[in-house]
């Protein structure tokens, strides 16, 4: 059998920017001696409702129940990603990251590590979120342009720029 062309498959990925005040939640990893910091998630299985995946995803990493959130997860942007990376061929992966809000008892009883099959342990770190301007982070959204962490956006705003290999490397 040979193996698909890349990017002919398409993943949904579930991502939460978890904020906790002004702080927001990302886990962090070294990779090839870089820093990076990827925002909690993971891929929808097939035939998962968008939300349910979101739940399962966080619960997996961090240990969260999303009723334990204020309110509804917001879907604050998308991302199209068409990056070579490292390992088996690469998909096309839809990126959706909603924002997700916790108080201070709530957030004290995540998990602090995440453990990834492939990409191996990585730490849960807190910072504020106008700080994530300068690092690593995929997907890339831009957290640091918000106002506030609950700010509204324009839904004009939501669909962020495609991620290629043009204007994105993989660490």
């Amino acid at each position: 059998m040979t193996s698909a062309e890349p990017f002919t498959r398409i993943k949904i990925r579930v991502a939460a920017a978890l904020f906790n005040g002004e702080k927001i939640a990302l886990i962090h990893r070294t990779k090839n001696g870089r820093e990076q910091y990827t925002l909690p998630g993971g891929n929808v299985e097939p035939g998962e409702p968008i939300h349910q995946a979101l739940s399962r995803e966080l619960d997996e990493e961090l240990g969260l129940d999303l009723a334990d959130a204020s309110g509804v997860p917001q879907l604050t942007w998308i991302q199209d990603a068409m990056i070579t990376r490292p390992g088996s061929t690469p998909p096309r992966k839809l990126h959706l990251v909603f924002r997700v809000h916790i108080d201070d008892l709530t957030r004290a009883h995540l998990r602090t590590v995440e453990h990834d099959d492939t990409a191996g342990a990585g730490h849960l770190t807190w910072i504020p979120y106008r700080d994530t301007a300068d690092k690593a982070l995929f997907p890339p959204v831009p957290l640091a342009e918000l106002a506030t962490p609950a700010a509204p956006l324009d839904a004009a705003r939501a669909l962020l720029p495609s991620l290629d290999d043009t204007n994105y490397h993989w660490i």
